[in-house]
């Protein structure tokens, strides 16, 4: 028998975190986080990391483990919550995994094999130094002419992702969004309900706004501030994050703090109608509508347990 796998995902600032713990507190279960950023110590504000008094008690796997200065990819975390989850299971609880980056989600639910298209390190050096010489933009222009697809989902700023999939089709002569396509055709390893959260999109764009001033509030030029005297720039991964990289050239005086803040907010747009469309794309897929269920989260958790009960996974 297939072991149960509840999933709560959606774009940024829906909620995500909180019907995690409110389900996992009826449930028996414990979060394992789906993020690229929670992930990181001493990034706390930026990546709106759940607090311990948010946690409520419930075990949360992959928040706060690694130091900004170690890579985080989909590997990684493929690997990282499949120990999560034997360490779950073995306490007889039930895993919800909770988080925004859809590719993440469907590594762990399909098994996706990350060996095929080993690296070459030749090539990578090669297009890291074109990226710095013709920069992020030319970079994703030679994406685009190998796999459009890709480009969808990829942001043009995330410079590792770029070349990984230009690295992978340079290789197989695969483009790297039809290998994702065909591994998501998959059976999954697990009797799994997948929610997706979305909101009316004004009220998500809002949201951000409101999420952003909140970080700036509560001391995200003084994080970014920290790390940096840390020895981290954005030579780092982490700090290539949203929030992070624009408060850094504020930082570095190439623009002014207003403008960092009004791009974070821009770009946290832009990245979650990117997230809206990973999830449209998904199979077997449970949208919840918050303005249907009248934003009660009393009527969403109901709802979220028939559907539970449905798969046997309740």
């Amino acid at each position: 028998m297939k072991k149960p796998l509840v999933i709560i995902a959606g774009p940024t600032a829906t909620g995500k975190s909180k019907y995690s713990v409110l389900f996992s507190k009826k449930h028996n279960g414990a979060v394992i986080s789906a993020d690229s950023m929670q992930v990181y110590k001493h990034m706390d504000i930026g990546s709106a990391k759940i607090t311990k008094e948010e946690m409520q008690g419930i075990d949360h796997y992959l928040v706060d483990v690694l130091e900004p200065k170690e890579e985080f990819h989909v590997a990684r975390f493929q690997s990282m919550a499949q120990e999560a989850l034997t360490d779950i299971y073995q306490k007889n609880e039930l895993p919800v995994v909770c988080g925004g980056t859809g590719f993440y989600i469907q590594a762990l639910l399909y098994g996706i094999d990350f060996s095929s298209g080993e690296e070459n390190t030749a090539l990578r050096d090669e297009l890291l130094t074109f990226a710095k010489e013709k920069g992020a933009h030319a970079l994703f222009e030679r994406l685009r002419e190998i796999d459009p697809k890709s480009c969808e989902t990829i942001h043009e700023n995330n410079v590792k992702r770029v070349i990984r999939a230009i690295e992978y089709f340079e290789m197989t002569k695969t483009p790297i969004s039809k290998h994702n396509e065909e591994e998501r055709q998959k059976e999954s390893l697990y009797n799994y309900v997948f929610f997706v959260l979305n909101d009316d999109r004004q009220k998500l764009y809002d949201g951000i706004e409101k999420r952003v001033d909140l970080m700036v509030e509560n001391g995200l030029y003084e994080e970014v501030k920290a790390l940096r005297d840390m020895g981290y720039t954005k030579d780092y991964v982490s700090m290539q994050g949203l929030g992070y990289k624009e408060v850094l050239d504020a930082l570095d005086g190439e623009i002014s703090f207003e403008e960092a803040i009004y791009r974070i907010k821009r770009d946290t747009r832009h990245f979650a109608k990117r997230q809206l469309t990973w999830f449209k794309r998904e199979r077997d897929v449970i949208w919840i509508d918050k303005e249907k269920f009248h934003y009660n989260d009393e009527e969403i958790l109901s709802f979220m347990e028939k559907e539970c009960e449905k798969r046997n996974i309740l």
